[in-house]
């Protein structure tokens, strides 16, 4: 589907509503011109995560980041949704037939999903700390305690775990004001919008990992959480070609912890 939206010229950022799928919309950017790259921020966050990633990325690619449905400046959802029909959207709003996809953590699974139902739709993945559909995760103490937050509804509690699990280089270290207030804003949303988000129990990417056929690149930072590492560990090994970088110096928020490095591999991926 093509639609009229007009092209921004070189580097120039526009703001725009996209219509999502069964109500509601979805706040979008696109900016630059070149091959397209579309990324995708995890839960939690918004698409503030790329802030430091895509002015140097547009340079060189058109981008078009956007904010996860319940997320950010996007709405609220107020029926079931599924986030890959919702980034489908996108595309089809932005007249791009295919695209690149850069997704983070719950962003990387929703890649991986959408690769497998639209394969002719995808021109390249890059997987940042990525999750994936399918996986068994361990429990621990941690992960129950996370669990527990987002089952009883507690916001404070929830964005606290988030800092303390996945944002654990802290304050101090690069981007950490704003992935606090990334966090901060998106806790009580997040809780509002995940009754709605659908669960496709048959939806399992980790068992069909060999069927990708497109240019993979796996990222991680070696202080992201023990089993963002393991999957990282089994995409490489399972999707044939897929080549891994462990990234010094960089927790779950790769994207604003380590900005260059992050941009220096996307554009060797992406060239």
């Amino acid at each position: 589907m093509r639609s009229n939206t007009v092209r921004p010229t070189r580097l120039e950022a526009v703001d725009v509503d996209v219509p999502a799928p069964g109500g509601g919309r979805l706040r979008a950017e696109r900016s630059g011109s070149g091959s397209p790259v579309v990324l995708l921020h995890g839960a939690g966050m918004d698409a503030r995560l790329w802030d430091a990633v895509v002015p140097e990325l547009a340079r060189h690619h058109d981008v078009v980041r956007y904010d996860a449905r319940g997320l950010g400046r996007s709405s609220l959802p107020e029926r079931p949704f599924d986030d890959v029909e919702d980034l489908s959207a996108v595309l089809d709003h932005f007249g791009l037939d295919r695209a690149a996809l850069v997704g983070l953590s719950m962003g990387g699974e929703t890649a991986l999903d959408f690769a497998l139902a639209h394969p002719g739709r995808v021109s390249a993945l890059a997987l940042v700390g990525a999750s994936v559909s399918g996986h068994d995760w361990p429990q621990d103490p941690q992960s129950s305690a996370y669990a527990t937050a987002r089952r009883q509804r507690d916001a404070a509690a929830l964005a606290a775990l988030e800092l303390s699990i996945w944002a654990s280089m802290g304050r101090t270290a690069a981007g950490g004001e704003l992935i606090e207030t990334m966090v901060a804003d998106n806790a009580e949303r997040r809780i509002a919008g995940e009754p709605f988000f659908a669960h496709f129990p048959d939806r399992d990417a980790e068992s069909r990992l060999r069927e990708i056929a497109v240019p993979v690149l796996v990222v991680h930072g070696d202080q992201d959480h023990p089993e963002i590492a393991a999957i990282a560990e089994r995409l490489v090994a399972d999707i044939p070609g897929a080549h891994g970088v462990a990234v010094p110096e960089a927790d779950h928020y790769l994207p604003l912890r380590t900005p260059e490095r992050l941009v220096e591999l996307l554009l060797a991926h992406l060239a």
